[in-house]
């Protein structure tokens, strides 16, 4: 972990591609995969969209392999709760739905990663990072990945799950009140996926997040869907 703590500060571009596979995730995982014996080591990365559903799965399986699950949208919002240097920025640039720079997400990786060090962390499950393709080379130049899982979903729904996303202002927790009831055409298969949500005690604290308005998040998916295609060839 300090290794790739250090490396990501100083890694530069030019790397030898390497080919890892792409699945497109499911509801149950190998067996295989889920008891392997160095679960606790395993290091994963989760591509998508924005609002596919990165972290609920990757949080999942964090809890159940050991593994820390690193997600670079919560450190961007942790930053933005902050009163550091970098929350006015950051706010700036996460209100129009635009990218944040390679030099500022590397600078918030190794700032998690030298913490997760510091208690004894071994293994990573990486959400929402790499999103370009200097930020793919610069993490296979510094570390080995194991598994790249890709996920995807249909845009239409894509947008309805991120205005329905909930945050409790008190307890954290992550809650979504979008209904997914699509029916299936000329015999294809439907679409259900039942709201997540709050107990009793967090209905009346739910917050919406600043940028999962339908304008910003249409801007995320159209920056996403045209990086998309050259990030997911190279891995």
């Amino acid at each position: 972990m300090a290794a790739l703590t250090n490396r990501l500060l100083r890694a530069k571009n030019g790397l030898t591609f390497s080919s890892l596979p792409i699945f497109k995730i499911t509801r149950s995982f190998s067996s295989s995969i889920i008891h392997n014996k160095d679960k606790n080591n395993v290091q994963w990365v989760f591509l998508g969209c924005p609002g596919v559903g990165k972290g609920t799965y990757a949080g999942r399986l964090s809890s159940l392999l050991g593994v820390p699950h690193i997600s670079t949208g919560d450190l961007v919002r942790h930053e933005l709760s902050s009163s550091g240097p970098l929350s006015q920025e950051l706010a700036q640039i996460v209100n129009q739905g635009k990218l944040l720079s390679d030099e500022i997400i590397f600078r918030l990786l190794s700032k998690r990663l030298k913490a997760g060090e510091a208690n004894g962390e071994s293994g990573f499950i990486l959400d929402g990072f790499p999103r370009t393709i200097k930020q793919a080379e610069t993490l296979e130049k510094v570390t080995h990945v194991d598994l790249v899982i890709n996920l995807k979903l249909r845009e239409d729904v894509i947008i309805e799950k991120c205005l329905g996303r909930r945050i409790c202002s008190q307890c954290g927790g992550n809650f979504n009140v979008a209904s997914i009831d699509i029916k299936g055409e000329n015999g294809g298969r439907g679409m259900v996926m039942a709201p997540l949500l709050p107990p009793p005690n967090c209905e009346s604290k739910l917050i919406t997040r600043s940028d999962d308005t339908e304008d910003v998040v249409k801007e995320r998916l159209r920056i996403y869907n045209e990086m998309r295609m050259s990030k997911v060839t190279y891995w």
